[in-house]
């Protein structure tokens, strides 16, 4: 079995907005830390202190009592704030300073038994099966690992591909009953995951460039999560960027 290694994951939450997280999700994503991220995104024309003076105790209750709720079912849980004029952007600041190794969106999740993993290429496999058998530590979670090929002649690529995800998977300690996988030939992969996922709880998607925020939310994962009903677990890369933006205004978070 591979090394064990830490893992952590962000959950940005709009309470403001009543966003709340499922039992479900806080059940399934016991096993492994959460970053709780309380946000709220601002007009251009309000300063973030502005907003953080007008609501800052409010979001640090709602967040506090989250916290309660995933402590209560063994979570090991960070709390940040943020009020920001690009939710994206602090998403991936907060995520790197927190060493965060994957963001998960929320939607509704009445269970979690099973999820769709999506793998577009070889890219991190190893440090993605690792998180995911972090996740499905004291869970019954199952797995469907899922690519979508272009044409026929990509079929023996994803099979392999899929094959190495899972001899990762095994190598982590999951238990091969628990894994299935698919290839599947799609001239539109975003129509083809969204399909397959309508058949699970949860989607994980593999993120194989280093910014969330350009080539990641802004790309197909945001489109999938905008369109699945499910919760979306964007895993990122094996890398983190140390580059920071420091525009004032534009993403300041507290603890």
């Amino acid at each position: 079995m591979a090394e064990p290694r830490d893992h952590r994951v962000l959950v940005p939450i709009d309470v403001l907005e009543g966003e709340s997280v499922p039992a479900a999700i806080v059940d399934a994503f016991a096993s492994i830390p959460v970053v709780l991220l309380g946000y709220r995104e601002l007009p251009d024309q309000t300063a973030p202190d502005q907003a953080r003076e007008q609501y800052g105790d409010r979001v640090r209750a709602e967040l506090e009592e989250l916290r309660t709720v995933f402590e209560d079912a063994g979570c090991d849980v960070t709390t940040r704030r943020a009020f920001t004029h690009d939710r994206l952007q602090t998403f991936e600041r907060v995520a790197v300073d927190e060493s965060c190794d994957a963001v998960l969106l929320l939607n509704p999740a009445p269970v979690v038994e099973t999820a769709l993993v999506a793998l577009r290429s070889d890219v991190n496999v190893e440090h993605i099966a690792r998180l995911l058998a972090t996740v499905l530590t004291d869970t019954d979670l199952e797995l469907t690992l899922f690519h979508v090929a272009s044409d026929e002649t990509g079929r023996d690529e994803g099979e392999e591909l899929l094959d190495a995800a899972r001899s990762e998977l095994a190598t982590a300690g999951v238990d091969a009953d628990r894994i299935d996988s698919r290839v599947v030939v799609e001239d539109s992969p975003t129509a083809a995951i969204l399909e397959a996922a309508s058949d699970h709880d949860l989607l994980v998607a593999g993120e194989s460039r280093p910014s969330i925020r350009r080539f990641v939310f802004r790309d197909r994962a945001e489109r999938l999560a905008r369109r699945t009903i499910d919760p979306v677990l964007v895993i990122r890369g094996e890398y983190l960027e140390s580059q920071r933006d420091d525009a004032t205004g534009n993403g300041e978070t507290d603890g």
